[in-house]
């Protein structure tokens, strides 16, 4: 399964970045192989808005099955559903500390948004 997690650098034992669509990274990792590769989100970081779909957009490319985040708004939200990719918030930790509580169950799948549109 290929998941993607919002990170602070670009690294596995980077911290969680609580943002999804401003996040700076995405780490892309396959949780069958432990391969990985990290993406940078500038194009997103200073977005005046659509920075959620945008992300959402990129994470889809990438071939995610799910998302590892802290927080997810609205638009990011109804976009990587309408994608069905899966999404877990309330993550912490590093990236591979939060890859394993997923992989354990103990993140739990986001049913709506979990804070309003242009959350910084």
């Amino acid at each position: 399964m290929k998941i993607v997690v919002t990170a602070s650098k670009p690294s596995l034992d980077s911290p969680v970045d609580a943002r999804f669509g401003r996040a700076p990274y995405f780490i892309a990792v396959d949780t069958e192989t432990g391969e990985w590769e990290a993406h940078d989100n500038k194009q997103n970081l200073n977005a005046a808005q659509g920075a959620g779909i945008q992300a959402a957009e990129t994470v889809s490319r990438l071939g995610a099955e799910a998302v590892i985040t802290g927080h997810c708004g609205p638009k990011a939200y109804r976009t990587l559903t309408a994608a069905g990719i899966g999404i877990a918030v309330g993550a912490e930790g590093t990236v591979a500390e939060a890859v394993e509580a997923y992989k354990n169950g103990k993140l739990t799948p986001a049913d709506s948004p979990d804070v309003e549109g242009h959350w910084a």
